[in-house]
């Protein structure tokens, strides 16, 4: 009797490496929704010392996650993935809380940057709207919070049928945020709008605690929300045609364009309009910035504004609907999360994001307490996956790494593991210091990785049917269809 199989549907292999580099141009747009804060808090000079050390410390790890996106060429979901393989021998639940805090900080990209879009699009077209309304939770809700949940949607339909027209809107918003990048970094020195005055250090202000240090902290704490975020191309890791090679050239090449980016926009922009500007209005102050420049055009601007965090938005719900498809995958959330739709994405992660992104937007509302919320799980999915990184070396000796680091990389992960561990202890107690949010905020990121754990009980006790384990034995070496054909790139960098 013929038996007919049905085959499963898998991430289609379809991108290189520079379409993983237009993914991470996201980073840029990161930096544009948060740096007007930073600057109003720590000065010209503070923000661009602080913003350069968190992305040195983005450029190291992604040299470290090269490594282990190559010893696990088909699994997608990123860094928090490998936290799991390498911490699952010793503490089954470290991989839902890096899952889960990993994901929930990239999804909570859509409501944030959706608010700060309607904002924008309020403030410089329909400035004399001002009705608001009252969900219970969330006050003073308006016209931006309606046009940022439309976003969301939006945002959500490009994605859902597929890769591709996601892929498209990210090269058109992407190319947008070229002309602002390029105003900001080079024109003030041609134009001689550019002035070191402008530029002022108020880290060691009269007052700080720990003369300034315990404020850097706790910027640099949040700060990764942002500059880390150039390891979204290891979670298209199975996407890619060649794994390892276009895996390893999207996250070294978007580490290293980030890096510039990172130093020298707090720098041109600073020098520019100094301090003030920013304290004025940390989000628009961009807009005067061009207007000295390069004259008028502030529709221009803010056009171009919108498309940086359009881009945002556009590469949080790929990167974050795959996280997730990539936990349940793995047999750490539910498993109705493991489906791909017709269009080979993850469909019904996509719609959980947009769903829990509107609940944000409008039971929440606030922007930077839903970032306080989400930054704990992400650092803490770093801390994970750099330990990882170590744990697996050791225990995984026989694994193929397409990729081998040097071993002074081992150390190097370690000191960065360590950094993240202080930036958790002082950060995620002191948000106050930087008007980000409290000690509620706070909470709401531990309640996120309370409910993974749960999730995780459920797959295995009751979905999977079998006893919790609370550490696993994991193979030595991956199983024969595990295995690639790909290439062998070693790098002894």
């Amino acid at each position: 009797m013929a038996e007919a199989a049905v085959e499963e549907r898998q991430l289609l292999k379809s991108l290189r490496w520079y379409d993983g580099f237009v993914i991470a141009l996201a980073n840029p747009g990161f930096l544009i929704g948060f740096l007007g804060y930073s600057i109003g808090t720590l000065g010209g000079w503070g923000a661009v010392a602080l913003w350069s050390a968190s992305m040195v410390i983005g450029v190291l790890s992604n040299w470290i996650y090269s490594e282990s996106a190559a010893m696990f060429p088909d699994k997608p979901g990123g860094i928090s993935l490998y936290a799991h393989e390498g911490w699952r021998r010793y503490f089954s639940l470290v991989g839902p809380v890096a899952s889960f805090g990993y994901w929930f900080a990239w999804s909570s990209v859509l409501s944030i940057f959706g608010l700060v879009v309607g904002s924008l699009i309020q403030a410089q077209w329909f400035s004399g709207s001002d009705w608001t309304f009252s969900t219970g939770l969330a006050d003073n809700l308006g016209l931006g919070h309606v046009i940022g949940g439309a976003l969301i949607v939006a945002v959500w339909a490009f994605n859902i049928f597929g890769i591709r027209p996601a892929l498209w809107v990210s090269y058109v918003t992407g190319a947008m945020l070229m002309i602002p990048l390029a105003v900001f970094i080079v024109l003030p020195y041609l134009t001689g709008d550019w002035e070191s005055s402008n530029l002022t250090w108020a880290l060691n202000d009269e007052g700080q605690p720990w003369g300034g240090w315990k404020l850097a902290l706790v910027w640099l704490y949040l700060m990764g929300w942002s500059a880390y975020g150039v390891e979204a191309c290891a979670t298209f890791a199975p996407e890619y045609k060649n794994t390892v090679r276009d895996t390893t050239l999207a996250l070294r090449s978007s580490a290293l364009f980030s890096l510039g980016v990172y130093a020298l926009l707090p720098l041109g922009i600073t020098g520019t309009v100094g301090q003030q500007a920013a304290i004025d209005d940390p989000v628009a102050f961009y807009v005067p910035a061009f207007a000295q420049i390069v004259g008028g055009a502030s529709d221009l601007m803010v056009v171009l504004l919108i498309a940086s965090l359009v881009l945002s938005m556009n590469v949080a719900t790929a990167d974050g609907s795959r996280a997730l498809f990539g936990i349940a995958r793995d047999r750490m959330t539910v498993r109705e999360l493991d489906h791909l739709n017709r269009y080979h994405v993850p469909g019904r992660a996509m719609t959980v994001d947009m769903v829990v992104n509107l609940l944000l937007l409008f039971f929440v509302g606030n922007t930077l307490a839903i970032l306080v919320a989400g930054n704990l799980g992400y650092i803490v999915a770093h801390f994970f996956a750099l330990t990882g990184f170590i744990l697996l070396r050791r225990d995984r000796p026989a694994w193929p790494r397409p990729i081998r680091l040097a071993p002074a990389w081992v150390w190097i992960a370690g000191v960065l593991a360590a950094l993240n561990a202080v930036f958790i202890a002082v950060g995620a107690t002191n948000p106050s210091l930087t008007g980000y949010g409290g000690t509620r905020e706070a909470f709401y990121g531990l309640g996120v990785l309370a409910i993974s754990i749960v999730l995780f009980v459920f797959r295995r006790v009751v979905q999977d049917r079998e006893p919790l384990r609370l550490r696993e034995d994991p193979p030595s070496v991956p199983a024969a269809t595990q295995q690639t054909s790909e290439g062998v790139a070693a790098a002894g960098t």
